[in-house]
């Protein structure tokens, strides 16, 4: 597997990251099993591994943090805070200090590590000031706690005021970004990757598959629609002119991945990787199997022809459903409307 180089951290690492939302209740309940994926991802040539302490309530990166045992010093291990983690106390979230030296320690203890190589915060804030939250994290980068601070979801224009106020105040930089990216979801390619690239970020994006809809499970005449209990069900809402286009989208895909000798998961994944733009993409593999799947798309170099035929099909910059961006806002808030 050849590595790359994470932004210009110095730190090298493998194209595709094992993401860890499935470990746990929310997708395999089997710890061993689980724990087995890892060990296979890791033996595969994988050396980054991605959670956050929402995964099942924490069991993530517990599961995580048994599976690396013995082999921690041969991982870049990444983790994300800000989402939830009460639903009795409003301040168990979020990025304030206050929340942020809490849920560091809580991470730490469950993955069984002193140290956590990116942390991440896993959403934008309009209601905390990010020089709040740069400041408490730079603050554990001097103690020891974490390595490197990492963004996600986050717009252009949020990227680059963190990296201004990284700079006024002298405060550590976020130096990488995590948003969402695939042949469906190419939002980023207009401003996010660009942006990224300028302030020498890495870039490891997420949902290579769109949410499943480039697996290969869900085609035009599947009698059953995509479920997905983590996302709006507007992503899934086959009787919409936007999913209905992303359906038709997916035969297209679905015949050139067949005539270039790819399956459609390796033609997905193969196509976020080959951005030059993008240092690694999450897989979320539930079982071996899925990881199996996964795995060839890391020595796979998409031809020209292949590039211009997914163009075709899905426009550079285009996301063909607009509520598939995790980032930005998807109908403006009252204070942003002209009227």
């Amino acid at each position: 597997m050849q590595y790359r180089p994470l932004g210009r951290t110095g730190v090298k690492v493998s194209p595709l990251c094992l993401g860890a939302m499935m470990f746990g209740p929310w997708g395999n309940p089997d710890e061993a099993d689980s724990v087995r994926v890892i060990h296979r991802a890791l033996d595969a040539g994988i050396n980054f591994v991605d959670t956050a302490d929402v995964y099942s309530g924490g069991v993530s990166e517990e599961i995580v943090g048994k599976a690396l045992k013995g082999r921690r010093d041969d991982v870049f291990l990444a983790t994300k805070f800000f989402m939830p983690m009460s639903q009795d106390d409003p301040n168990h979230q979020g990025g304030s200090r206050r929340w942020i030296v809490r849920a560091v320690e809580d991470s730490l203890r469950r993955l069984g590590t002193d140290h956590i190589d990116l942390y991440q915060v896993h959403r934008p804030s309009p209601d905390t000031d990010v020089a709040e939250t740069l400041g408490a994290l730079s603050d554990l980068v001097h103690q020891g706690k974490i390595r490197y601070l990492g963004s996600s979801s986050y717009s252009g224009s949020q990227i680059v005021e963190a990296q201004w106020v990284s700079r006024e105040r002298n405060l550590e930089r976020f130096v990488t970004e995590q948003p969402p990216y695939s042949i469906l979801v190419r939002g980023i390619e207009e401003d996010v990757l660009p942006t990224a690239r300028r302030h020498g970020m890495g870039t490891l994006t997420y949902s290579p598959l769109a949410g499943g809809w480039l697996s290969g499970r869900y085609r035009k005449d599947a009698s059953t629609e995509p479920v997905s209990t983590a996302r709006p069900r507007a992503r899934f809402d086959m009787t919409t002119p936007a999913n209905r286009r992303k359906l038709d989208a997916v035969e297209e895909l679905s015949v050139l991945a067949e005539k270039s000798g790819l399956t459609l998961i390796e033609l997905s994944v193969a196509f976020a990787i080959n951005h030059p733009g993008v240092t690694s993409a999450i897989i979320g593999p539930r079982t071996m199997e899925q990881l199996e799947a996964f795995l060839p798309a890391a020595d796979i170099t998409l031809p020209t022809e292949v590039l211009d035929r997914i163009d075709e099909i899905v426009a550079p910059g285009v996301t063909v459903n607009p509520v598939d961006n995790s980032y930005g806002d998807f109908d403006l808030r009252a204070d942003q409307r002209r009227r």
